[in-house]
Protein backbone atom coordinates (compact mmCIF):
# COMPACT_ATOMS: atom_id res chain seq x y z
CA UNK A 1 0.00 0.00 0.00
CA UNK A 2 1.45 3.57 -0.88
CA UNK A 3 0.98 5.43 2.11
CA UNK A 4 1.49 8.93 0.92
CA UNK A 5 -1.70 8.24 -2.13
CA UNK A 6 -4.71 9.93 -1.15
CA UNK A 7 -7.89 8.00 0.27
CA UNK A 8 -11.15 8.06 -0.85
CA UNK A 9 -12.57 7.28 2.32
CA UNK A 10 -16.66 8.10 1.90
CA UNK A 11 -16.83 5.84 -1.32
CA UNK A 12 -14.77 3.22 0.07
CA UNK A 13 -11.42 2.22 0.94
CA UNK A 14 -9.96 -1.07 2.11
CA UNK A 15 -7.26 -0.70 4.21
CA UNK A 16 -4.73 -3.51 5.80
CA UNK A 17 -3.14 -3.05 8.87
CA UNK A 18 -0.32 -4.44 11.19
CA UNK A 19 -2.19 -4.44 14.57
CA UNK A 20 1.00 -4.11 17.30
CA UNK A 21 1.30 -6.48 20.35
CA UNK A 22 -0.76 -4.99 23.28
CA UNK A 23 -3.74 -2.78 20.98
CA UNK A 24 -6.83 -4.38 20.77
CA UNK A 25 -8.50 -4.35 17.96
CA UNK A 26 -10.74 -1.72 18.61
CA UNK A 27 -7.73 0.44 19.60
CA UNK A 28 -7.27 -0.03 15.78
CA UNK A 29 -10.10 1.38 14.69
CA UNK A 30 -9.87 4.05 17.11
CA UNK A 31 -6.70 5.55 16.19
CA UNK A 32 -7.78 5.48 12.32
CA UNK A 33 -11.61 6.78 12.75
CA UNK A 34 -11.25 10.73 13.33
CA UNK A 35 -8.00 10.50 10.31
CA UNK A 36 -10.96 8.52 8.36
CA UNK A 37 -13.48 10.86 8.84
CA UNK A 38 -16.16 8.01 7.45
CA UNK A 39 -17.87 4.88 8.44
CA UNK A 40 -15.31 2.25 9.11
CA UNK A 41 -15.27 -1.24 11.02
CA UNK A 42 -12.85 -4.16 10.83
CA UNK A 43 -13.39 -7.73 9.29
CA UNK A 44 -12.11 -9.59 12.33
CA UNK A 45 -10.90 -9.19 15.53
CA UNK A 46 -7.46 -9.74 17.09
CA UNK A 47 -6.43 -10.77 20.45
CA UNK A 48 -4.18 -7.82 22.45
CA UNK A 49 -1.56 -9.98 22.95
CA UNK A 50 -1.64 -11.17 19.07
CA UNK A 51 -0.21 -9.06 16.37
CA UNK A 52 -0.74 -9.06 12.56
CA UNK A 53 -3.23 -8.49 9.63
CA UNK A 54 -6.32 -6.85 10.34
CA UNK A 55 -8.97 -5.63 7.64
CA UNK A 56 -10.16 -2.59 7.96
CA UNK A 57 -13.47 -0.95 5.62
CA UNK A 58 -14.87 2.34 5.31
CA UNK A 59 -17.94 3.99 3.68
CA UNK A 60 -19.86 1.71 1.38
CA UNK A 61 -16.92 -1.13 1.49
CA UNK A 62 -17.99 -1.98 5.03
CA UNK A 63 -20.43 -4.38 3.55
CA UNK A 64 -17.75 -6.35 2.30
CA UNK A 65 -16.79 -6.72 5.90
CA UNK A 66 -18.71 -10.32 5.85
CA UNK A 67 -16.81 -12.11 3.10
CA UNK A 68 -13.52 -10.91 4.43
CA UNK A 69 -14.31 -12.84 7.75
CA UNK A 70 -15.31 -15.56 5.77
CA UNK A 71 -11.97 -16.21 4.47
CA UNK A 72 -9.15 -18.56 5.06
CA UNK A 73 -6.69 -16.82 7.79
CA UNK A 74 -3.12 -17.93 8.43
CA UNK A 75 -1.12 -17.31 11.48
CA UNK A 76 2.33 -18.21 12.62
CA UNK A 77 3.39 -18.01 16.33
CA UNK A 78 4.36 -20.37 19.50
CA UNK A 79 2.79 -23.07 21.84
CA UNK A 80 4.70 -23.33 25.90
CA UNK A 81 4.64 -27.19 26.38
CA UNK A 82 4.08 -28.15 29.74
CA UNK A 83 1.17 -25.82 32.03
CA UNK A 84 -1.96 -24.64 31.28
CA UNK A 85 -3.76 -21.43 31.84
CA UNK A 86 -7.23 -20.24 32.16
CA UNK A 87 -7.22 -18.12 29.08
CA UNK A 88 -5.21 -20.82 27.32
CA UNK A 89 -2.91 -17.85 26.20
CA UNK A 90 -0.43 -15.47 28.64
CA UNK A 91 -3.28 -13.41 29.59
CA UNK A 92 -3.75 -15.49 32.69
CA UNK A 93 -0.94 -17.25 34.80
CA UNK A 94 0.31 -20.57 34.56
CA UNK A 95 -0.82 -23.64 36.52
CA UNK A 96 -0.40 -27.38 36.37
CA UNK A 97 2.99 -27.31 35.58
CA UNK A 98 3.84 -30.85 33.88
CA UNK A 99 7.53 -32.80 33.26
CA UNK A 100 8.10 -32.21 29.48
CA UNK A 101 11.29 -34.45 29.08
CA UNK A 102 10.18 -36.96 27.47
CA UNK A 103 7.96 -35.57 24.90
CA UNK A 104 9.84 -35.92 21.33
CA UNK A 105 9.73 -34.77 18.03
CA UNK A 106 8.22 -37.33 16.84
CA UNK A 107 4.87 -37.17 19.81
CA UNK A 108 4.87 -33.23 18.14
CA UNK A 109 4.75 -33.94 14.78
CA UNK A 110 2.39 -36.71 14.44
CA UNK A 111 -0.07 -34.54 17.51
CA UNK A 112 -0.12 -31.73 14.88
CA UNK A 113 -0.95 -34.00 12.46
CA UNK A 114 -3.83 -35.05 14.37
CA UNK A 115 -4.95 -31.61 14.55
CA UNK A 116 -5.20 -31.14 11.15
CA UNK A 117 -8.62 -31.44 9.21
CA UNK A 118 -11.96 -31.08 9.89
CA UNK A 119 -11.73 -30.88 14.07
CA UNK A 120 -14.46 -30.09 17.03
CA UNK A 121 -13.43 -27.22 19.17
CA UNK A 122 -14.45 -25.56 22.15
CA UNK A 123 -13.68 -21.99 21.80
CA UNK A 124 -12.06 -20.78 25.26
CA UNK A 125 -14.03 -19.15 28.02
CA UNK A 126 -11.50 -16.12 27.29
CA UNK A 127 -13.83 -15.30 24.07
CA UNK A 128 -15.67 -12.37 22.82
CA UNK A 129 -18.98 -15.33 22.54
CA UNK A 130 -22.15 -14.53 24.28
CA UNK A 131 -23.65 -16.05 26.68
CA UNK A 132 -27.17 -15.03 27.67
CA UNK A 133 -26.61 -11.94 26.75
CA UNK A 134 -22.50 -11.22 28.48
CA UNK A 135 -19.28 -11.84 26.98
CA UNK A 136 -17.61 -14.92 27.99
CA UNK A 137 -14.51 -13.60 29.08
CA UNK A 138 -16.65 -11.65 31.53
CA UNK A 139 -17.87 -14.34 33.33
CA UNK A 140 -14.52 -15.80 33.28
CA UNK A 141 -12.95 -13.14 34.55
CA UNK A 142 -15.76 -13.23 37.45
CA UNK A 143 -14.73 -17.29 38.20
CA UNK A 144 -18.11 -18.09 35.85
CA UNK A 145 -16.91 -19.49 33.06
CA UNK A 146 -19.25 -21.73 31.29
CA UNK A 147 -17.95 -24.49 29.06
CA UNK A 148 -18.91 -23.63 25.53
CA UNK A 149 -20.46 -25.49 22.71
CA UNK A 150 -17.90 -27.37 20.03
CA UNK A 151 -17.96 -26.21 16.78
CA UNK A 152 -16.73 -27.90 13.65
CA UNK A 153 -13.99 -26.45 11.65
CA UNK A 154 -11.14 -27.14 9.42
CA UNK A 155 -7.39 -26.61 9.67
CA UNK A 156 -5.89 -26.82 6.44
CA UNK A 157 -2.83 -26.98 7.78
CA UNK A 158 -0.68 -27.06 10.99
CA UNK A 159 3.25 -27.17 10.10
CA UNK A 160 5.75 -27.24 12.56
CA UNK A 161 8.57 -24.70 12.06
CA UNK A 162 10.78 -25.05 14.57
CA UNK A 163 10.97 -27.23 18.55
CA UNK A 164 13.13 -25.43 20.99
CA UNK A 165 11.08 -27.13 24.14
CA UNK A 166 9.77 -25.64 25.88
CA UNK A 167 8.20 -23.98 22.58
CA UNK A 168 6.95 -24.97 19.49
CA UNK A 169 6.78 -23.01 16.60
CA UNK A 170 4.40 -23.33 14.20
CA UNK A 171 2.67 -22.14 10.99
CA UNK A 172 -1.07 -22.66 10.68
CA UNK A 173 -3.91 -21.82 8.14
CA UNK A 174 -7.51 -22.33 8.94
CA UNK A 175 -11.20 -21.75 8.72
CA UNK A 176 -13.29 -18.78 10.09
CA UNK A 177 -14.18 -19.38 13.96
CA UNK A 178 -11.21 -20.74 14.32
CA UNK A 179 -9.37 -20.18 17.85
CA UNK A 180 -5.80 -20.82 18.18
CA UNK A 181 -5.39 -20.30 21.79
CA UNK A 182 -7.98 -23.70 21.96
CA UNK A 183 -5.69 -25.14 19.12
CA UNK A 184 -2.37 -24.56 21.67
CA UNK A 185 -4.48 -25.92 24.69
CA UNK A 186 -5.99 -28.80 22.55
CA UNK A 187 -2.33 -29.87 21.65
CA UNK A 188 -0.98 -30.15 24.37
CA UNK A 189 -3.65 -31.61 26.24
CA UNK A 190 -3.17 -34.32 23.37
CA UNK A 191 0.47 -34.85 24.12
CA UNK A 192 -0.26 -35.05 28.17
CA UNK A 193 1.89 -32.18 29.56
CA UNK A 194 -0.53 -28.96 28.61
CA UNK A 195 -0.09 -26.26 26.42
CA UNK A 196 -0.79 -22.57 26.21
CA UNK A 197 -0.33 -19.87 22.98
CA UNK A 198 2.64 -17.87 23.98
CA UNK A 199 2.71 -15.90 20.83
CA UNK A 200 0.73 -15.09 17.87
CA UNK A 201 0.69 -12.92 14.37
CA UNK A 202 -1.80 -13.17 11.59
CA UNK A 203 -0.22 -13.24 8.50
CA UNK A 204 -2.62 -13.80 6.23
CA UNK A 205 -6.66 -13.53 5.18
CA UNK A 206 -7.29 -14.27 2.14
CA UNK A 207 -5.28 -13.58 -0.60
CA UNK A 208 -4.23 -10.66 1.84
CA UNK A 209 -0.84 -10.38 3.06
CA UNK A 210 0.63 -9.17 6.37
CA UNK A 211 3.84 -7.73 4.13
CA UNK A 212 1.34 -4.93 2.15
CA UNK A 213 0.19 -4.06 5.23
CA UNK A 214 1.03 0.02 7.22
CA UNK A 215 1.34 0.53 10.43
CA UNK A 216 -1.70 2.21 12.35
CA UNK A 217 0.03 5.26 14.13
CA UNK A 218 1.58 6.09 11.00
CA UNK A 219 -0.89 5.90 8.60
CA UNK A 220 -3.21 7.83 11.47
CA UNK A 221 -0.12 10.65 11.03
CA UNK A 222 -0.26 10.44 7.50
CA UNK A 223 -4.02 11.10 7.31
CA UNK A 224 -4.23 13.99 9.31
CA UNK A 225 -0.94 15.55 7.38
CA UNK A 226 -3.28 15.25 4.16
CA UNK A 227 -6.60 16.67 6.80
CA UNK A 228 -4.33 19.49 7.60
CA UNK A 229 -2.51 20.26 4.17
CA UNK A 230 -6.48 20.11 2.57
CA UNK A 231 -7.46 22.70 5.39
CA UNK A 232 -4.73 25.09 4.62
CA UNK A 233 -5.33 25.16 0.68
CA UNK A 234 -9.45 25.45 1.01
CA UNK A 235 -8.54 28.49 3.79
CA UNK A 236 -6.14 29.74 0.95
CA UNK A 237 -8.72 29.93 -1.93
Amino acid sequence: MDQFRDFDFQNGEILLINKPRGWSSFDVVRKLKRAVNAKIGHAGTLDPLASGLMILATGPFTKKISDFQDMVKEYTGSIYLGATTPSFDRETEPEDITDISKITESDILSTAKSLTGSILQVPPAFSAIKIDGKRSYLLARKGKAKELKARELEIVEFEITKIELPLVYFRVVCSKGTYIRSLANDFGKLLGVGGYLYDLCRTRIGDFRLGDAMEADILADHLYSLNRAKAAANENL
